[in-house]
């Protein structure tokens, strides 16, 4: 079990940047892979990016590729998106999410622990 809280949103002008983050409680953090997603106002949430147990693999979305960055701090239990150049259309609510297994996944319904979301709202 794990509990996922997600820090760091708010709103910015379209070009800024934003880091988000995400502290994961208990001892295990290092053992669940963890992905970023977003869900806009009136769409379905979607894959952002994710990221490998230990950091060294890392996968994102074409629509955010050169732009986000996701890393890990295992001995701080915080998984963090860097957001540069943002786009009016990264406007979501940014929600962070632990799988707990050995494999990396961009599915939605392949995570287990959900955190409750942060609004970043990006300006024209």
């Amino acid at each position: 079990q794990v509990q996922l809280v997600e820090s760091g949103g708010g709103l910015v002008q379209a070009g800024g940047s934003l880091r988000l983050s995400c502290a994961a409680s208990g001892r295990t953090f290092s053992s669940y892979a963890m992905g970023w997603f977003r869900q806009a106002p009136g769409k379905e949430r979607e894959f952002v990016a994710r990221i490998s147990r230990t950091g060294g693999s890392t996968y994102y979305a074409d629509s955010v590729k050169g732009r986000f960055t996701i890393s890990r701090d295992n001995a701080k239990n915080t998984v963090y998106l860097q957001m540069n150049s943002l786009k009016p259309e990264d406007t979501a609510v940014y929600y962070c999410a632990a799988r707990s297994s050995v494999t990396v996944s961009v599915s939605i319904s392949a995570y287990d622990f959900w955190g409750q979301g942060t609004q970043v709202t990006v300006s024209s």
